[in-house]
Order: C-alpha cells, then structure tokens, then sequence
C-alpha cells in the first residue's frame, strides 16, 4: 500500500523528520468509491525550512506559485510567521497522481503536538495517516505519543460515562473541525462520520495502546462496540492535570473572569467538579481551530495562486454539495 505514496514522496527533497500522507487519497471514506480517484495529502517536517525550500525550489520550480520569487527566505518566512505554521502547495501532477504537500518545521511540529499551538497538524495525527517516515528522534516520538493521550484526555471530558465507540472516535476525530469555519462552507457536511464509519479499525488500531494505559479511567469493549469511563471528580481531575498547556491556559482564563487570581491547581479542582466544564472545554478548542483554519486558509490562496485557489476551493464546494444530496 505505502508504495505508490512513497514514490510520491521521492519528487522531494531528503531532510524530514517526519512524512505521511493523509486523507480521502489514502483512507477509505464513505461516499467515496475509489482513494484512486482523490487526491493525496502529504505532510513533511523538516528541520531547516530555508535550506529544504531552496533545494525543493530548484528541483520542483513549477510546484510553487509566483511567491517563488521571492526565494527561499521569503517562502520559509511566509510558513514560519503566517498561518498554522505550515506552507501547502497544492494540485501538483505526478505520475502517481494528484498531490497536495504541507511543509511545517520540526520545532513547529513538536510545539504543536505538545501544546495544540494550532492543533493544525496535531489535529490531523488524532486521526489514522500513513506514516512514511518518522525519524530516531525520541523529542518526536514522545510528542507523538503524548498528541494521542491529550485526545483521549480532552474527548473523555467531553463525553458521557457510557459512550459508543463510534462515539469514542468521532469525538476524537472531530476535535480538530470544531470552529473550523470550512466545515460551514466548502467541506463535506458529514466529513467526520464518513472518516470514522470506514476507517473503524484504524482507529482502533491507532488508540487500542493509549486507551490500554488508562483502564483505571476507562474500559472499551470492542466486541460490544462500547465504552464505560470513571466521571467522578478524581477522575476528571486527572483528566484535567493532562490537558495540553494551550487548553489549560484557557481554563485559567475562564475561572480568574470574576477577577480573582486562582493558580492552575485551583482551577483544575473546581473544575473537576463542574458539571459545564465540558462546554469551557469544546469552546477553548473552538477558539484555538477557529484562528488557525481562517488564518492558515487565507495565507493558502498566496501559496496555491489565484487558478489553483479556485480550482481547489470549487471541488470542496462540489463536495459540500453532494453531503448536503445525501
């Protein structure tokens, strides 16, 4: 399977800590027939975003758009400072087919998987990739695991002490469309249901291992296809102390509005025994997703140009539209 994406990757230059592709051109989705017909996502992190454009820039001139000209301090500068950290440059023709590419840097990458800085790229590894490459780096192998315990982390606050594991898994997978303000306009209506309901295995592949190390807090039964977790106040508090430091920072904001200055152990104790916290919660992560999609799809017209901008942004409109047939 990885073969045909691998190749793909070979058009860029070397120097990622990290590649996998993503998406409807890798995964099964409902309502789509074919990954064949879809375009592949790919995501690299590399270590100097200069040097790697400059390279990428004299290999594959004609994947960028007329930004180029700028040259490759002007690119990385644009990617670093703009956005969620990342630079896309997209419908690429290769001989494997259509591909998009994200290029983040290797510091942006870990700040996001440790803090949810963007929750752009953590966002899309709570879901199943195709991991092409991962580095000997245990900075980055730490921060990868740690991305998947605060999903588990932030979705079992969020959901009820009986759950589904369908449930489970679109709580996860959606955490990173909530505020996502093209999941109103240009993305298919029923995107999160579709990613979950064909790509149960994966998922379950993919959190089987965290969910094992928190069986004091939770239990899934996936014969049953049913889950069970401790909501007591210890339990949430618990729960609550892993948060990301983006989430948590968030709470501390939320419970000091009356003026008082209560430190992170105090918030996190009241708000274990709030019933609402979960709606503070989702509101916080709205916020972080919001800012970051907007801006990051913004900076995406000037990376892609004006042609690719249309022609991308009218076959999500097409898709939009079909989930909306359905």
């Amino acid at each position: 399977m990885a073969s045909r994406y691998a190749r793909a990757l070979q058009s860029f230059p070397k120097g990622y800590s990290l590649a996998f592709a993503y998406g409807s051109g890798v995964f099964k989705q409902i309502g789509h027939q074919n990954v064949r017909d879809n375009m592949m996502d790919f995501i690299v992190a590399v270590r100097d975003p200069q040097a790697w454009h400059q390279v990428n820039m004299a290999q594959n001139p004609k994947h960028y758009s007329s930004l180029r000209l700028g040259g490759p301090h002007f690119i990385s500068r644009i990617q670093e400072n703009w956005g969620a950290k990342i630079y896309f440059n997209t419908l690429i023709p290769t001989h494997e087919g259509m591909i998009k590419y994200g290029v983040i840097s290797h510091s942006s990458l870990v700040a996001d998987l440790l803090d949810w800085d963007t929750l752009y790229v953590a966002g899309r590894l709570h879901k199943p990739v195709l991991m092409l490459h991962k580095a000997e780096d245990e900075e980055l192998h730490t921060a990868l695991k740690l991305n998947l315990f605060f999903a588990v982390h932030t979705a079992l606050l969020l959901l009820p002490e009986l759950f589904s594991e369908e449930q489970l898994y679109m709580t996860l997978a959606g955490l990173s469309y909530a505020g996502d303000f093209r999941m109103y306009v240009g993305e298919d209506q029923n995107k999160v249901r579709n990613i979950v309901g064909a790509q149960i295995r994966e998922f379950r592949a993919l959190y089987t291992p965290i969910l094992k190390e928190l069986e004091e807090y939770v239990i899934l039964d996936t014969l049953q296809g049913m889950g069970e977790q401790d909501t007591s106040p210890p339990a949430r508090l618990y729960h609550l102390s892993m948060l990301p430091k983006r989430l948590q920072l968030m709470l501390i904001r939320e419970w000091n509005k009356d003026g008082r200055s209560r430190d992170l152990e105090d918030v996190l104790r009241a708000a274990a025994h709030d019933t609402d916290v979960e709606d503070v919660i989702h509101r916080g992560i709205q916020d972080i997703v919001k800012i970051s999609s907007l801006t990051q799809s913004i900076k995406g017209i000037m990376t892609a140009g004006a042609t690719k901008s249309v022609r991308y942004s009218w076959s999500k409109v097409k898709k939009m539209w079909k989930s909306l047939q359905r």
